[in-house]
């Protein structure tokens, strides 16, 4: 039986990152919560994603299994020309551990949403394990009522609905009264794994990984192509984002869209033969049209908030999307810890003053982390002016700069302040 001082029931619509990190984050501080995903949750799809110490700090709060997830931590990095493989910038990870508190990580996305599943689901743990509902379409919200339709024309009602399923989410129409569509940046990405052990293999391109574990790679092409490139899995697979520019009416995001090799080879002809060597051994090449969307004025209605790329889409270039869905997830465990069926029932606005108090922690640090995502770590001067309306102080210029930016950020300390402040 459900009492007035019961902890708030929340229903979370995606079990990605940012719906379990939700998940973990209200079932840590009491809150019953229930994860409906539309997918089966049996083909996990994605390549790899940086863990930055403004989130690795939260994810080892939270007992998190760096081993059992097979992190690799990022120890140095170089900038070299894509053309010709000279370096033009070479530089070391070893302060970022004790500057921030936490180590910089670098993932397989299965591997994170494995581990994070465990911590929602599991009995391990404070609070009441969250639970998935797979095969759940959800077809329509009542942001008053705080129910949702799935397509099999159920209903299930909650205290509060997070929305976390992504940028494509039909829950910005019932905050905003429109769906906030992306549009297509004219840039593309092609995704893949390759194993560490097939690039050893051949002596033309055993050097670029030999002895060389947890290294960050970026090279350049004269026409703006760049590629990405770390380890995961322990650096026993080898993750790629080559960037190249698209011009292409196409708006859907699909990590799952296949491509032939030879487009990949093609695209990227006028690379070192060594990289397109390294580019032959990819057995199965994705392509990511990369999609952005203006940061949006209201992150809530009534009981339907959002969280993740549903808030915020952003671009790779700052490795940051994953780590701000993650901080999402904290900042709502904070202004949602201790309340009360109760509180909800006394007070008509009590649910709506602690989203609002979410959505003002949140919302600039996450716009103007999207607009930095715009551009590389060395365009700061390209942004300079789309930002200001969210982001106070000097503007970041240079990778340096933004790891400052980025990494030293600590959403539980601003939450817990801001809480403090609001007094509520």
């Amino acid at each position: 039986m459900t009492t007035s001082n019961s902890p708030l029931d929340v229903i979370i619509i995606g079990a990605g990152i940012s719906g379990l990190s939700t998940a973990i984050a209200l079932r840590r501080i009491g809150h019953n919560v229930k994860i409906y995903e539309r997918s089966n949750l049996k083909n996990e799809l994605g390549a790899a994603i940086h863990i930055s110490p403004n989130a690795s700090r939260i994810l080892l709060s939270w007992d998190f299994d760096v081993k059992r997830a097979r992190f690799v931590k990022a120890m140095k990095t170089y900038i070299a020309s894509g053309n010709t493989l000279q370096k033009f910038y070479e530089g070391s990870y070893d302060h970022v551990e004790p500057t921030y508190g936490a180590a910089w990580y670098l993932s397989h996305r299965v591997d994170l949403h494995e581990e994070l599943k465990r911590l929602a689901t599991t009995s391990e743990g404070p609070g009441k394990p969250a639970v998935i509902i797979p095969n759940s379409k959800v077809d329509d919200y009542d942001v008053e009522a705080g129910t949702i339709t799935l397509s099999n024309s159920e209903v299930h009602k909650a205290d509060l609905i997070v929305a976390a399923d992504g940028v494509h989410s039909q829950a910005t129409k019932h905050i905003l009264g429109s769906l906030q569509y992306p549009e297509h940046t004219g840039q593309s990405a092609f995704r893949f794994l390759i194993p560490t052990a097939d690039i050893i293999a051949d002596p033309e391109t055993a050097d670029f990984v030999k002895d060389d574990d947890g290294r960050f790679k970026v090279f350049t092409g004269v026409r703006g192509n760049r590629i990405v490139w770390y380890p995961c899995r322990n650096n026993e697979e080898q993750n790629f984002a080559a960037i190249f520019h698209e011009d292409t009416s196409e708006t859907k995001e699909d990590w799952d869209a296949s491509v032939s090799g030879e487009k990949l080879l093609e695209e990227y002809q006028d690379f070192h033969p060594a990289i397109l060597a390294v580019f032959r051994k990819a057995k199965s090449v994705k392509k990511w049209p990369l999609l952005f969307r203006e940061p949006l004025p209201a992150w809530y209605k009534s009981k339907l908030v959002l969280v993740g790329d549903a808030a915020h889409p952003m671009l790779p270039h700052q490795g940051q999307a994953g780590a701000q869905a993650i901080e999402d997830s904290v900042a709502l465990g904070v202004v949602l810890n201790g309340v009360t069926k109760t509180e909800l029932q006394n007070d008509p606005n009590a649910l709506a003053k602690r989203l609002e108090l979410y959505q003002t922690i949140r919302r600039r640090r996450a716009a103007a982390m999207q607009i930095f995502s715009n551009f590389g770590q060395d365009q700061g001067d390209k942004c300079a002016e789309a930002v200001k309306p969210y982001h106070d102080g000097p503007i970041p210029m240079n990778p340096a700069e933004f790891i400052v930016y980025n990494f030293s950020y600590n959403v539980k300390d601003h939450s817990e302040q801001a809480l403090k402040d609001a007094k509520l």
